[in-house]
């Protein structure tokens, strides 16, 4: 193993060993500073991070870095994971958090600033260390956000090593680092999760995005294409619950594209151009680097295709959906398609086919007012979160309006790989014993009782 994991380790044990003696008040009180500290500094490090990893909207990331900080502290006040957790009188049971100790976290360069704050603050709320792995395009900010946290660090007398960066990121290390600690956060491309999952340690992993957009017939038009387009086109359309598609029906078809394009988007149906961008975003059937994360004039402008100034993401309309269409799979980039269905049966089969193909066990996002329709959608499709009437890129996280763990990692269960099928949150990240007293008043069932 190299010095710099090794001594990286050694050090994060050691700080770990101090932050396991921590009352719950001084937790909080890390785990607050953390979000307050990238919440006062939102403009700087989205600044620094749109510079470094050269994708994504500053704008946007401003948002990111002000919400996530705002929700992720929170969904964390109050909330217990030092001690005894709950104490059940009536079925003798007490429960007791214990840390798991070094957390590794292996984070993308489309989430340099929340990523690292989210496991940060969730590992710490549950007594442990944690180590950043960023992505090569996420090292700089990574290490930005060291500096501001530890003079913080400093005021409350806590170690600096409570939260550690690789400052020269490189595959080896990253695979050194998850061999060498106690648990694995893998938030990042599916290579980088098959390495946390084959580490031999506890790991955490996400399955790629490719979220499918449902339209019912029931819905105002112009909402639904507000909330659906300002999921696309946050942060150029980096983000791994941005909706990817508009299923709509044939017989609205029509009136849910020209509420679009009232909104800003620009269709395309014609087989021509729809392949220019096919082979722009997808060439030779994998995703183009290049259009990772940019804006959709520089997307069109890559395939060669003229849009109107102003426009805020193009609308494709291919022939077919499923396996064997590239632009079935997740595009990261301002660019969605768009597909007709008969009934609800058909339009939730659109997304399933999609979804076998690209992003099982993430998210769908479902514009319907027809609870039996949410329902039919939310039993047949192969998702961690149906998620109703919102914008998906910036509320599956977890938001004010919804009950959703408030995260940056989101498990897609064994459909994606991954060990959870929910969104990862504090409660991960401690260890759990449970004391067996005697029940109260207990009695062994009769024979009779047992198998009636």
């Amino acid at each position: 193993m190299g010095m710099e994991i090794t001594d990286l380790v050694e050090r994060s044990r050691a700080a770990q060993k101090l932050i396991a003696g921590y009352s719950q008040e001084k937790v909080d009180a890390i785990v607050k500073i953390m979000a307050k500290t990238v919440y006062d500094n939102a403009e700087p490090l989205a600044k620094l991070a749109v510079e470094e990893s050269r994708m994504g909207v500053y704008e946007d990331k401003i948002a990111k870095n002000k919400g996530k900080a705002r929700i992720l502290w929170h969904g964390l006040k109050g909330k217990k994971s030092v001690g005894i957790l709950e104490y059940d009188k009536a079925a003798g049971i007490a429960i007791a958090a214990k840390p798991m100790g070094v957390i590794g976290a292996a984070t993308p360069c489309t989430n340099p600033v929340v990523t690292p704050l989210c496991n940060g603050m969730f590992a710490i709320k549950g007594g442990n260390s944690i180590i950043i792995a960023p992505h090569p395009r996420g090292k700089k900010t990574a290490k930005r956000l060291t500096e501001l946290f530890y003079p913080e660090f400093d005021k409350l007398g806590v170690p600096r090593d409570a939260f550690l960066v690789i400052e020269e990121p490189t595959i080896e290390a990253t695979n050194e680092l998850m061999k060498a600690v106690d648990v694995v956060i893998a938030t990042g491309g599916a290579a980088m999760v098959k390495s946390a999952y084959s580490s031999g340690k506890p790991s955490f992993g996400v399955g790629p995005g490719n979220v499918q957009g449902l339209v019912d017939d029931d819905v105002d038009f112009d909402e639904a294409a507000k909330k659906m387009i300002a999921s696309r086109i946050f942060d150029n359309g980096i983000i791994c619950s941005g909706t990817q598609t508009i299923i709509a029906s044939k017989k609205n078809f029509k009136n849910v594209i020209d509420a679009f394009i009232k909104n800003g988007a620009y269709f395309i149906d014609d087989t021509a151009r729809i392949d220019a961008f096919r082979k722009a975003i997808f060439p030779g059937g994998k995703v183009n680097k290049d259009c990772v994360g940019i804006s959709v004039a520089d997307v069109a402008k890559l395939a060669g295709v003229e849009i109107p100034q102003g426009t805020k993401l193009v609308i494709l309309k291919p022939e077919k959906y499923g396996k064997g269409e590239d632009l079935s799979g997740e595009k990261m980039c301002p660019v969605m398609t768009a597909y007709e269905y008969g009934d609800w049966k058909e339009a939730v089969q659109i997304a399933y086919e999609n979804l076998a193909y690209e992003g099982a066990g993430h998210s769908v996002d479902v514009q319907s007012n027809n609870r039996d329709h949410i329902e039919y959608a939310g039993l047949a499709l192969p998702v961690s979160r149906i998620l109703v009437n919102q914008i998906c890129a910036t509320q599956n996280g977890g938001a004010f309006s919804n009950s959703l763990s408030p995260t940056t990692t989101l498990g897609c269960g064994s459909w994606g790989n991954n060990s959870i099928s929910e969104n990862l949150s504090y409660y991960h990240l401690f260890n759990k014993s449970r004391i067996a007293y005697v029940k109260e008043d207990w009695r062994q069932p009769s024979d009779n009782e047992i198998w009636a």
